[in-house]
């Protein structure tokens, strides 16, 4: 199933309405959906690179306000909608875990590295942000940073060297991105243990 529901997001980006569908992959991948936005987003870019920034912001804006979406699931609708979408993923154990350990400083940090490298998955960040309550303003201000840093480098690198860095943002911007968000965990801990 996961197969051709990544095969079908990536048709998508063939489409005159391509713009469109990036804005909704983008949309729901913060709060209900499995497969994330780059699979779309990078063959576009690829496409049309005097569009990679257009489509940066498109996707920036979108998975911002999936997030805020997402928040308000677990703030408004945890046990009716957000449980079962975390269940049928599979994730409800890797939120029920987060949720009973977190920290609203901790979240923060959760939210960019989920943003920023989808560690965790950015869904079970936005819905959990909700049902702990975070601050929204807080919440909104992280995903921006996140989210739009993610998908501006990936459209400067697209930009600036076309398709032959195609496959090494497929395959490794995905383990430096993930490298960066465990470095932020790892300055968090230290500044935890000598503020501490």
């Amino acid at each position: 199933m996961l197969r051709s529901l990544y095969a079908w997001t990536l048709s998508l980006a063939a489409r005159k309405a391509a713009a469109a569908w990036l804005a909704l992959i983008a949309f729901v991948e913060s709060s209900v959906f499995l497969v994330p936005a780059d699979v779309l987003f990078l063959p576009m870019a690829l496409a049309r690179p005097e569009k990679a920034y257009r489509y940066a912001f498109i996707a920036t804006a979108a998975s911002v306000a999936g997030g805020i979406a997402g928040w308000m699931l677990g703030y408004y609708a945890y046990e009716s909608f957000a449980k079962p979408v975390l269940e049928f993923y599979g994730k409800l154990d890797t939120f029920e875990r987060l949720k009973s350990h977190v920290t609203e400083e901790q979240l923060g940090l959760l939210l960019v590295t989920s943003g920023l490298a989808h560690l965790p998955p950015i869904k079970v960040v936005t819905i959990l942000a909700g049902v702990v309550r975070v601050n929204l303003w807080h919440f909104i201000l992280s995903a921006i940073v996140a989210r739009g840093l993610r998908f501006y480098l990936l459209a400067f690198l697209l930009r600036r060297y076309g398709e032959p860095i195609q496959a090494f943002v497929e395959k490794r911007l995905g383990l430096i991105l993930a490298a960066v968000a465990i470095g932020l965990v790892a300055l968090y801990v230290a500044y935890r243990l000598v503020a501490g």
